[in-house]
């Protein structure tokens, strides 16, 4: 039976008081949250290749929405163990908290109703229109919506004019076909937040960051999701933010990545915790890839080896 078909579909319903948690609040007070409260499957989330509920969990009278992925309803893929993807996600939360940067949701792994998975806090969306380029980075760019030529696919990306440079607050990532036969350039916002993203997908090898694992807040936080298949040892970065590819490292980024290195030494709290999650090989890996980007100060570019765009890329 295909892994999703293990958990009983349901209809995905919202928390009766929305997440009284979110985000923005106090990293220890989520963590506990997430792992000790109750947790009450509310729904399956369609159209994903892994089982993903959503669920509410409750502790000592607070309550948030988030998202529990039971190891039993994952997928077998042919590059990675089986049974991991769970705590691979655990592992790309603890990775971008020790850079500093709040861009993965608060993750735990846990006990859950269908078994061991991952609980992730639930990040809510504004129903509004795409969102401005630079709206993170202190720019005024202008957005998709009101750009000449620029048709908005999903947040922060858009397709553009093929035969001409990105726009202005724009980077370009590739060509894409689209319906009757044509090519538009696809783009990406030149964003500070999605700067730091492209580097956190760099640092944790992430093969599969499309535009439909961005999320980004009413109050302009920007959060990646979706990290299981990440910390291989070979090289599969596979991902929309290559703007900035071959392009020299922001002073923030050295320093951020300087903090994960001195975090990864042998003796090191987080050094612990992730030998819990990934494999020794993979650990290793992870120390030459922060090595490698503090030693060429760039943003890497794409291997060939590899696809290095998901398909489909939102």
């Amino acid at each position: 039976m295909p892994a999703p078909e293990r958990v009983p579909p349901g209809p995905v319903t919202t928390a009766a008081s929305g997440s009284e948690l979110s985000g923005s609040a106090p990293a220890g007070s989520v963590t506990a949250l997430l792992s000790e409260g109750e947790l009450t499957v509310l729904g399956r989330i369609p159209a994903a290749s892994n089982a993903v509920l959503h669920c509410a969990v409750v502790h000592q009278g607070r309550r948030a929405a988030c998202v529990y992925k039971p190891v039993a309803g994952e997928q077998p893929l042919w590059d990675f163990p089986d049974g991991t993807l769970a705590q691979r996600e655990v592992a790309a939360h603890e990775v971008c908290a020790a850079l500093g940067w709040e861009l993965v949701p608060p993750t735990v792994l846990r006990e859950g109703p269908y078994g061991p998975g991952m609980v992730q806090l639930w990040i809510d969306q504004p129903e509004d229109a795409p969102e401005e380029p630079g709206a993170g980075a202190g720019t005024a760019a202008p957005g998709a919506a009101g750009a000449p030529g620029l048709v908005p696919v999903g947040r922060l990306l858009a397709l553009a004019d093929a035969e001409r440079p990105a726009p202005a607050g724009w980077r370009a990532i590739g060509l894409a076909e689209v319906p009757g036969g044509g090519t538009a350039l696809l783009v990406h916002a030149d964003d500070a937040r999605l700067r730091r993203l492209a580097v956190l997908d760099a640092v944790i090898n992430n093969s599969d960051r499309k535009g439909g694992h961005l999320l980004t807040t009413a109050d302009g936080r920007l959060y990646g999701i979706d990290h299981g298949v990440t910390f291989h040892t070979d090289d599969k970065l596979r991902t929309l933010l290559w703007g900035w590819a071959g392009e020299p490292l922001p002073d923030e980024a050295l320093t951020a990545l300087g903090r994960l290195a001195a975090a990864l030494g042998e003796d090191e709290p987080l050094t612990t915790r992730l030998a819990a999650l990934v494999t020794p090989a993979e650990l290793a890996a992870l120390r030459d890839r922060v090595a490698a980007l503090l030693a060429s100060g760039t943003h890497p570019v794409p291997s060939g080896e590899w696809p290095a765009i998901p398909w489909p890329p939102v």
